[in-house]
């Protein structure tokens, strides 16, 4: 493979994901510094990605997505679990569902609590209102003026609205914002979503900095390792095109790879448990064990009920249908496509003393297993019909690791999450399903509550349960923590996001978490890489 000669930028961001995107637009509103955005993936043309009924047919490609996979998982039946993983300008957030959460004051107080300093919530909070557009929100909980642009849901299903209702009936609070006072109750999510289309990172951060001259994008840049100088991150050698290049770092480099390339990359460049190194074949440069560790993810499963009512989302999956809707979305940004189904939510609380909600709901007005595409003659419609619950513990106990499968950055990592490790992730679980199954008992769904079918009416003892988990839980696609900030031995970053025993090297991206955040994580990952150029600013201010 050859080699082409060096160039030098003050910044190197790797990944343009949602904490790479904004990090590098941040440090590129400097007009005295160059800024140089390298991503494996490359630029996200396809126009089907604005539509947010699509993200299911992305979440499956192979072309954007880096399709990854646990190992055997022992307690899921030695099921392999799907990671898919955006290989895109943007990164998850060109693929994923758009819902914005940032989790509760708790999850960052936690943060500080643990010896971080000035990860408080009162602290984290201006950098969400920084990067947040709210079209409709005006108070001290949100942001007008920032490039990401969030809105309420905009299809208000009928079968929402009766969820959110049968909630209320159960004796739960409605919530109109999730991300406000408080977290927990009943609602409607709110998206970054923009008249009617995606508008993840790569429309709110990458594209309008690249109008700026300081900084420049390079896609299908994979990177195989950030080089190590006397201590410093000096350079990053990445591949395009089969040739290998190098680009020299004056100041730093951050590293925002997402949880399982940024561990991946700091092990390729000798950062990591020196022995597991030596044994592929990789010179140690600093001895940090915890690189990989500590992984956590919201394990998921999901109820799906038939519906006697024909307003779910399987009659507008008709292939005619799907047709005009894609032409009527993609011209007017209106109209089914324009909406992702999964508006409806929750956050409850199941374990006795839970401070916080500890369960998170998606609700979708459709059936899981009929959400396709299908033809104009389809037999009898009205069992197609129904809506799904998915249930998801917001703070797991179990860990897993990425580790190195290969020397090779092309060899994608070993992944095992050791789902439902922990009891506590399997009781509590368990407790989310129970108190769901008594939403939809609720007088609110009478006239549209069917069959159960998934997990099915035959199973309610904890070993029934137990079982059913086992053979069809699943993920909610937040990996997290394999780079975690902390004060301890097996912490990989300080506070200021910085790698322990190296200087000019920053980690920004969900691997960052000591403790994953209580929801989704988009907006969380975003805050992260605001963070990330703001320490960058303020070592370059000294």
């Amino acid at each position: 493979m050859t080699q082409t000669e060096s160039e030098q930028f003050d910044y190197i961001v790797i990944g343009a994901g949602s904490a790479g995107a904004a990090a590098a637009a941040r440090l590129a509103e400097d007009a005295d510094v160059s800024v140089l955005l390298l991503e494996a993936g490359g630029m996200d043309w396809h126009p089907g990605f604005r539509l947010p009924l699509l993200m299911g047919a992305f979440i499956k490609s192979g072309v954007y997505n880096w399709n990854y996979e646990t190992e055997p998982e022992e307690n899921l039946g030695g099921r392999k679990i799907p990671w898919p993983r955006g290989k895109v300008i943007g990164g998850s957030s060109t693929l994923n569902g758009m819902v914005y959460i940032r989790g509760v004051p708790s999850d960052y107080d936690t943060w500080a609590q643990m010896g971080l300093k000035g990860w408080s919530w009162d602290e984290v909070l201006p950098f969400f209102r920084k990067s947040e557009g709210h079209e409709d929100r005006r108070d001290s909980h949100h942001g007008t003026a920032g490039p990401l642009n969030v809105g309420r849901a905009r299809g208000r299903n009928p079968l929402a609205q009766v969820f959110i209702e049968a909630g209320r009936q159960a004796g739960y609070p409605v919530n109109d914002d999730f991300n406000g006072p408080r977290q927990e109750g009943f609602g409607y999510y709110d998206f970054t979503i923009k008249n009617g289309k995606r508008f993840g990172t790569a429309r709110a951060f990458v594209r309008p900095a690249m109008a700026r001259k300081n900084f420049r994008l390079v896609t299908h840049a994979l990177t195989s390792r950030i080089v190590i100088e006397d201590g410093r991150a000096a350079a990053v050698e990445y591949i395009r095109g089969g040739t290998r290049q190098i680009a020299r770092a004056r100041r730093e480099i951050i590293l925002c790879g997402g949880a399982i390339n940024s561990p991946q990359i700091l092990m390729l460049s000798g950062i990591g448990a020196a022995d597991e190194l030596r044994a592929l074949g990789i010179a140690p440069v600093v001895d940090l064990p915890g690189v990989g560790r500590n992984l956590q993810d919201h394990f998921d499963c999901a109820l799906v009920y038939e519906s006697p009512a024909p307003v779910s989302l399987y009659r507008q999956l008709r292939i005619d249908r799907v047709a005009l809707s894609l032409a009527q979305g993609m011209l007017t940004g209106k109209g089914p496509a324009t909406v992702f189904p999964y508006e409806g939510g929750a956050f409850i609380k199941v374990q006795p003393g839970a401070h916080d909600p500890d369960i998170q709901i998606h609700f979708m007005h459709g059936r899981e297993d009929t959400a396709r595409v299908h033809l104009l003659a389809g037999g009898r419609p009205e069992r197609k019909h129904g809506f799904t619950v998915r249930v998801s513990p917001l703070r797991p106990e179990s860990r897993g690791s990425i580790r190195l499968r290969s020397a090779d950055p092309r060899v994608a990592p070993l992944m095992q999450a050791n789902y439902l490790d922990a009891e506590y992730d399997v009781e509590t679980t368990i407790a989310g399903v129970r108190a769901m199954r008594k939403v939809i008992a609720q007088p609110a769904f009478d006239g549209y509550r069917g069959r159960e079918i998934w997990p099915g009416p035959g199973v309610e003892s904890d070993a029934d349960f137990r079982a059913w988990l086992k053979a069809a839980g699943g993920t909610t696609f937040h990996p997290s923590g394999t780079c975690a900030m902390g004060v301890g031995p097996d912490a990989v970053l300080d506070e200021k996001l910085r790698v322990r025993g190296v200087t000019g090297l920053r980690v920004a991206d969900a691997s960052v978490m000591p403790r994953v955040v209580s929801g989704n994580t988009n907006a969380a990952c975003i805050m992260i890489g605001e963070r990330a150029a703001e320490f960058a600013k303020e070592a370059r201010r000294a």
